[in-house]
């Protein structure tokens, strides 16, 4: 295969397609057929019938006035019809319940999604206050204990591919990337991370791997009040407990 030969078939139609939806995707705003072409490097007439094809298909809504082209919800509607990750949020449910129940604490599933993670499931504290994070949130891998415990269950190879598309990672100094490279190494030895939020301050995170041994990889995790932690909540019983939870959801996945 030539060095610069991408793929065995060409198939412009739906590389035209697929670019439209990406780049709608990810500027998140309603773009013109004129802003849409700039985006993707081709000509208003490249775009027009697939525009078209797209809005006709349910893919794209265009607003009455302007014209401007956005994303509908089907591609959302079509990815939750069935993922490999449904099977895992149910058969993760009542661990997570147990660990809320038995930590007073809220617990949140997540996997990496776009070189991001992506938070699938949560159970709630029973607590009157307690910390909340929505599904379907995207973080930073970088910035996030949840993220590092990700990356410390994967290849080094897929480790250095994600971290060079990482947009904190790319800028750190080198002695930055040093230390945090220090810092996966440690949660792949010890088998989770337990740290500071980077994200928000007052927060302790505490994380742990999900189906390392499998193809379905995912973490765990707790998110509690810093000021809580020795006088209110004791650390090794979450840690405890989230060892628990993990050996009961791995039990269903591990293949």
């Amino acid at each position: 295969m030539k060095e610069n030969q991408k793929t065995k078939y060409n198939t412009p139609a739906l590389d035209k397609g697929l670019d439209i939806i990406e780049y709608l995707s990810k500027e998140g705003i309603p773009l013109s057929q004129v802003e849409i072409a700039q985006g993707i490097n081709r000509t208003p007439s490249e775009i027009y019938r697939m525009l078209v094809c797209l809005e006709e298909r349910g893919y794209l809504l265009r607003g009455v006035n302007a014209g401007k082209y956005r994303l509908s919800l089907k591609m959302y509607s079509l990815s939750h019809t069935h993922t490999p990750f449904d099977e895992l949020k149910r058969v993760a449910r009542y661990p997570m319940q147990t660990l809320s129940e038995v930590t007073k604490q809220s617990c949140h599933l997540s996997i990496m999604n776009n070189d991001q993670l992506l938070v699938i499931s949560q159970e709630r504290s029973p607590s009157a206050v307690s910390l909340s994070i929505e599904e379907g949130t995207h973080f930073p891998l970088s910035k996030t204990s949840s993220g590092i415990t990700l990356l410390s269950v994967i290849s080094e190879v897929d480790r250095n591919t994600i971290l060079s598309r990482d947009m904190y990672y790319k800028n750190w100094k080198v002695k930055e990337k040093e230390v945090f490279i220090k810092e996966i190494e440690k949660v792949k030895k010890e088998g989770y991370r337990m740290a500071k939020s980077k994200l928000t301050s007052g927060i302790t995170d505490l994380a742990i791997p999900i189906g390392a041994n499998s193809d379905l990889i995912a973490v765990l995790a707790i998110s509690v009040f810093t000021s809580s932690l020795k006088e209110e909540v004791d650390e090794d019983f979450l840690l405890k407990s989230l060892k628990t939870a993990q050996r009961e959801i791995n039990q269903f996945i591990v293949t």
